[in-house]
């Protein structure tokens, strides 16, 4: 380990600048290979920065210590970049990076209580390729109960342009674990977090408050791509809030469905409050562990400790989700242990594309609502079923303050349905009572089982109204009746911005509206 740190300047110079003291303090703490990371770790003061070489690997278990102050001490590999900053680290780039490996099942790096102000970027973390695996590649908190106050949690943290993955046989069971406060998970490529028999995830939080924001990765997780919730935080009263989820590429490798990773969903919320999930890819999601829904929204008091948990205040909009045997699930309240009610829930605006029964399993439903939800928003979203029971199944208590507007979909086989109820009427009257059901485009249903102000052509009449239905360009076409119709003077199912299809190989590039 060497230190670079520029010679103090004279007294006189350091009054006449006394602003900008601090960032002229600042070194370059190299870390040649074989050198003592731990050791840099310990010295590095804020506003450092901690060089490694160049395609080397450190092996070892590292913990970010606590420092007081408000600069960032960044770890990074030496040299230029291999990543422009607000692209999308790939592993290829990831060749010349710096390698931090773990040599067992535990973190690679771990955070101390409190610890601040760390950034990593441009380095390539790895899980242990021996048993089975690490059980959390880098984790930022802990879900444990020696993190019981928000007083000890780590915040002002930075994952900028890392590769982070398991072992390619072995997997691993968490890549990233965000336990923290006002964290940032940018640029990166997150992969192979996969377990037989276990949850896995590529990114997962708990025990943290937030805020957090996830934009611009890939990430694969074979038991659910990205969580929070799904274990009862040690912090008296917590839900991880104020979560911004964008530009990412949310997937799953088609090879998995011949292997035994146990496959969940792409996408769940458990316990979390004010949640923007947008202008995502959202793909490749099949009957394996569970019924091969792609994203779901269900609270849940996973232990019986955490009765206030709730999934409240979510917009999930300008995604593209595609490839699954089902689309959302929204659970009104644990049916198993208390807890608060999901509510205010806004769908709108997206794509959902081949949620196919045959393709994938399940049961194609666009929409499962159980369990009594309530403010429940779903407008403006472009529906392709080929092979499907219907557009929304419902279950358990009445949802309130439904409102299902300006969509285009296929009736299929069932279209709106409830538990013990025929299609149509008979399941509204029963299970959305109140609710605002207009402006929709139902192909081949019935008209004398929906009410007024909806449309039903026929499905050959459907898929004519698109640029190109077999491409998977659904925008629709300048003559379409559908232009303009929409009860909000807009044009009917998701905006032109999402129904062009967002890029179909975006791992190397952010997705773009």
């Amino acid at each position: 380990m060497s230190l670079r740190r520029p010679r103090p300047a004279a007294k006189a110079a350091l009054a006449a600048i006394c602003l900008w003291a601090s960032p002229l303090s600042a070194a370059t703490i190299v870390v040649p290979a074989g050198g003592d990371l731990h050791m840099a770790l310990t010295n590095a003061r804020p506003g450092d920065t901690i060089a490694l070489a160049r395609g080397e690997t450190y092996v070892g278990n590292f913990t970010l210590p606590q420092k007081d102050g408000a600069q960032y001490i960044t770890i990074t590999t030496e040299g230029p970049d291999t990543v422009a900053e607000n692209e999308r680290m790939t592993p290829e780039a990831a060749r010349q990076l710096a390698k931090l490996r773990s040599p067992n099942n535990q973190s690679v790096i771990q955070t101390a209580s409190g610890a601040q102000h760390w950034r990593l970027a441009l380095l390539e973390l790895q899980g242990a390729a021996s048993g089975s695996g690490t059980d959390q590649i880098l984790a930022l908190g802990s879900s444990g109960p020696s993190q019981n106050a928000v007083a000890q949690v780590p915040r002002d943290l930075v994952v900028d342009r890392c590769y982070i993955h398991g072992d390619s046989l072995v997997g691993a069971k968490r890549c990233v674990a965000l336990d923290s406060a006002a964290t940032t998970v940018t640029g990166s490529y997150i992969s192979d977090c996969k377990r037989i028999g276990q949850d896995a995830q590529a990114i997962a939080g708990f025990n943290g408050p937030g805020p957090f924001t996830v934009s611009n990765n890939y990430l694969e997780g074979s038991g659910e791509n990205i969580m929070f919730g799904g274990a009862d935080p040690a912090i008296p009263n917590l839900v991880p809030a104020d979560i911004r989820i964008t530009g990412n590429l949310i997937s799953k490798p088609v090879s998995w469905r011949n292997e035994r990773w146990t496959v969940k969903n792409l996408v769940e919320l458990k316990n979390a409050r004010r949640v923007t999930i947008s202008h995502n890819i959202i793909q490749f999601n099949w009957s394996g562990g569970q019924s091969g829904v792609g994203v779901l929204f269900t609270v849940r008091n996973q232990d019986g400790g955490c009765p206030w948990c709730q999934v409240e205040d979510v917009v999930f909009e300008y995604n593209l989700l595609q490839h699954a045997g089902g689309g959302f699930s929204i659970l009104g309240f644990d049916d198993n242990h208390p807890s608060q009610q999901t509510r205010n829930i806004t769908i709108r605006n997206n794509v959902l594309a081949d949620i196919d029964e045959k393709n994938w399993g399940g049961n194609g439903y666009a929409f499962l609502l159980v369990g009594g939800a309530r403010d429940i928003t779903i407008d403006h979203n472009t529906i392709v079923q080929e092979h499907a029971h219907g557009v929304v199944l419902a279950d358990g208590p009445r949802v309130l303050g439904l409102s299902f507007t300006n969509n285009v979909a296929r009736h299929n086989d069932y279209g709106i349905m409830g538990s013990d109820h025929s299609p149509g009427a008979d399941t509204i009257s029963a299970y959305f009572p109140a609710a605002e059901i207009v402006a929709n485009v139902i192909a081949d249903g019935d008209p004398a089982r929906y009410p007024r102000g909806n449309r039903f052509p026929s499905s050959a009449e459907f898929r004519a109204q698109f640029v190109s239905y077999e491409t998977g360009d659904y925008r629709l076409v300048p003559t379409s009746a559908w232009k303009r119709a929409g009860s909000d003077g807009e044009d009917l199912g998701a905006s032109p911005v999402i129904a062009a299809g967002l890029p179909k190989d975006p791992r190397s590039s952010r997705p773009q509206p």
